[in-house]
């Protein structure tokens, strides 16, 4: 099967994402978003061992979905922390996302 049909993508999110890894961790998104048809597909963000976002890392995240929406796919984030879930509803940016907990 080629990575064009597959429907659901996982990205495994960094521990910090921030400063740091924003750039390397958007790229890798977006490049797994580009290998899904438009339209039909889900990207999967694991945030489950992520223990820090800072303003950076909820940049890069908000700039993967909207990625994601021009090429009419959804984003998922497993696994979103307590901090990482409260700033998403204070910035009112949580409708954006779907959400998933984390696997055991």
């Amino acid at each position: 099967m080629s990575t064009a049909r597959q429907l659901r993508q996982v990205l495994q999110a960094p521990p910090q994402l921030g400063l740091a890894t924003r750039e390397s961790f958007r790229e890798e998104a977006n490049a797994l978003l580009d290998g899904m048809t438009v339209g039909e597909g889900v990207l999967l963000v694991d945030l489950s061992g992520t223990r820090q976002v800072d303003s950076s890392g909820l940049n890069a995240l908000v700039m993967v979905q909207r990625h994601a929406s021009d090429r009419r796919l959804q984003v998922v984030l497993r696994g979103v922390g307590q901090e990482l879930e409260y700033l998403l509803v204070l910035t009112k940016l949580d409708d954006l996302f779907g959400f998933e907990p984390a696997q055991p």
